[in-house]
């Protein structure tokens, strides 16, 4: 019998250490199973013919259309597609940093001049695209503004945080210290706003990478957009997926990059920079210099168009957008197409907010699911919303259901990051009361879980409400159907409607900045306890 248990102990003692290696490598095969699974189901379907090759393309026309188009005419879309992205990152990058720390130096500058900065960047980039196409037709110029314009806003707004919110401990170190303005600009100044500025950088080019593709999508002969849509008219679904795939590798590109340059330049600690907070209070004459350049833009406008120094064709009086919008208002044509955008947007909320709300608290909840479903979900974030035109309304048509399942989308990623992240990020203390107090799953979300993610949670919840609304303009633009104030205004534009443009883009503005109000009324109302 001894003989036996000796001979035995050799066998026995590796066995103990491949059950550790099987279960390595099948933690690092996890998160290729839903990608593979994906393409067996895709494989056969097509295999299969469960649906038209038009709808869905084999995957070896994929592979073929992607090697015949990497020979050449993709690189060329791209090249001009990047090559706008850059020049519209230079100027707004520029413009938003000089413009931001000019407003975060000089509170005075901040007092007359952001207030009317703020309510110009409530109007989303998407409201602004009819306007510039009226002014600027649908050249390189009409890019070029429009990238400007969704780079610009984030930039700045970092920039003078984090340019303002050192002022006092700069002011107070530079008069002990008497260090010079130069030497306070360089040693001072630029390490505490680097941070700020760079999360500005980071949130600009996904911004003006979306809006491109939008603007592509609309207007262009040429780029990456257009490829995409010229796919998109002939069925060609094959040159759309790759032109899908590209978009998400350089997604992912893009993101790695600037968090390269993130972590290499901001290499001391600091506070998390992201969120902007308000800035002081005005009292006394300081509350009326916020009016001051809005009075005075409109002065210029009504002399503009009284002294005929403008085609009024190309711009329309203020008094003129007034009375568009009093007889809209009178007639229904106004309220009933916000009414209809609105209800998209709250219903494309429901149905991606609800879903990602659930997948984001699944996958916070179960490491195992995490990474299961989190890498395939990452890769999906990295494709910019307005890429999944072309498919969506290829498989769902232009009518209600390819606008919804598009908000939907659109509002998705933002609640399901924003809850996952909170959930991630609790305390394993939590956890470990959980386990001491033997509760159940239901105990332990109703009890500790969500009461602990729920500021998180909430903030998705507001920046979801907001994306929606962009998507449903978004989803009007592309899908013109059934009316709506996006549908309205690209009508407008066509007919150079100008009146009829300006007051679908100051309904959006004020709409969209009610919808921000609200979610952080309720943001801060569903968490107030937790600053009681």
């Amino acid at each position: 019998m001894a003989r036996i248990s000796l001979l035995s102990l050799p066998l026995a003692a590796p066995s103990k250490g491949i059950a550790p290696r099987w279960a390595q490598l099948g933690q690092r095969l996890l998160p290729w199973l839903l990608p593979l699974t994906l393409f067996a189901l895709w494989w056969l379907a097509s295999r299969n013919h469960w649906m038209s090759e038009q709808i869905l393309p084999t995957p070896a026309l994929v592979w073929n259309s992607a090697v015949e188009l990497a020979a050449g005419e993709l690189w060329s879309h791209l090249a001009i597609s990047l090559q706008r992205l850059f020049w519209g990152l230079l100027a707004g990058v520029s413009a938003g940093a000089i413009l931001g720390a000019s407003l975060g130096f000089s509170a005075r500058a901040e007092r007359l001049v952001f207030p009317t900065f703020s309510a110009l960047a409530q109007v989303p980039t998407l409201a602004w695209i009819p306007l510039f196409m009226v002014f600027f037709g649908i050249g390189e110029t009409l890019k070029l503004v429009v990238l400007v314009k969704a780079i610009v806003v984030p930039v700045t707004l970092h920039t003078l945080v984090g340019v303002r919110d050192a002022q006092p401990n700069l002011r107070e170190a530079a008069r002990v210290l008497r260090v010079p303005g130069h030497l306070l600009i360089r040693r001072l100044v630029l390490p505490a706003a680097l941070p700020a500025f760079m999360a500005g950088v980071r949130l600009a080019l996904a911004a003006g990478w979306t809006s491109l593709l939008a603007v592509e999508l609309l207007a262009s002969s040429e780029g990456i957009g257009y490829l995409m849509v010229w796919a998109r008219q002939l069925f060609m679904l094959d040159i759309v997926f790759v032109c899908i795939v590209v978009i998400g590798v350089l997604g992912v590109v893009m993101d790695r990059g600037i968090g390269w340059l993130d972590r290499k330049w901001v290499h001391w600690p600091h506070p998390a920079t992201a969120q902007i907070r308000r800035g002081p209070r005005y009292e006394g004459w300081q509350r009326l210099q916020p009016w001051l350049l809005p009075l005075l833009l409109l002065a210029l406008w009504q002399a503009a168009t009284q002294q005929g120094w403008v085609d009024p064709n190309i711009l329309v009086s203020p008094w003129a957008v007034l009375q568009t919008i009093l007889a809209g208002v009178l007639d229904g044509s106004l309220t009933t197409a916000l009414g209809k955008s609105l209800g998209r947007a709250l219903g494309g909320l429901l149905l991606g907010g609800s879903l990602g709300f659930a997948v984001g608290l699944w996958l916070g909840l179960s490491r195992r699911s995490e990474r299961l479903l989190g890498p395939t979900l990452s890769a999906l974030r990295q494709i910019a919303i307005f890429a999944w035109v072309p498919l969506l309304t290829a498989w769902f048509g232009l009518g209600e259901l390819a606008k919804w399942v598009f908000i939907a989308l659109a509002a998705f990623f933002p609640l399901f990051i924003a809850t996952q992240r909170s959930v991630l990020n609790l305390s394993p203390q939590l956890r470990e009361a959980a386990q001491v107090l033997r509760l159940n799953l239901w105990q332990r979300l109703r009890r500790l879980v969500l009461p602990g993610a729920a500021s998180g949670i909430f903030a998705g919840l507001r920046l979801s409400l907001i994306y929606a609304w962009m998507g449903t303009l978004g989803a009007e633009y592309f899908m013109p159907s059934n009316g709506g104030i996006g549908s309205l205004m690209i009508g407008a534009q066509q007919l150079l409607r100008m009146d009829l443009i300006m007051s679908g883009m100051l309904l959006v503005g004020l709409t969209g900045a009610t919808l921000n109000l609200f979610g952080q009324r309720l943001e801060t109302r569903a968490t107030r306890w937790r600053h009681a």
